[in-house]
């Protein structure tokens, strides 16, 4: 009975460490897919971005004032975004425990 029991236990502990690798091996691969999917969206941003302020440059004559309308968007963004830093923090706190607990 007793070598039923060590062997049950054998093969729950060899169970868990298929599952944790299964598990741990799609995380592993749902990270490396968000950060490359990231890079590639940073890439576009930052390259649209560009490409937006020399297009307001041309049409004012200047490129410089462009970028520096892009710049100052950019600012004004973060101005809101800094403004509202608590309200943002507690909305993302509130759907993390909404999605824990269901």
């Amino acid at each position: 009975m007793v070598d039923i029991v060590k062997e049950f236990a054998s093969k729950k502990i060899d169970l868990l460490k298929m599952e944790m690798t299964e598990k741990s091996s799609i995380t592993v691969g749902t990270l490396t897919y968000l950060l490359f999917a990231a890079v590639a969206a940073l890439f576009f941003i930052i390259l649209f971005n560009i490409g937006l302020g020399l297009l307001i440059g041309s049409w004012l004559g200047n490129y410089a004032y462009g970028i520096l309308i892009m710049a100052g968007l950019y600012l004004l963004i973060f101005l809101i975004t800094f403004a509202a830093r608590n309200a943002i923090k507690n909305n993302v706190a509130d759907k993390i425990i909404k999605f824990i607990n269901s």
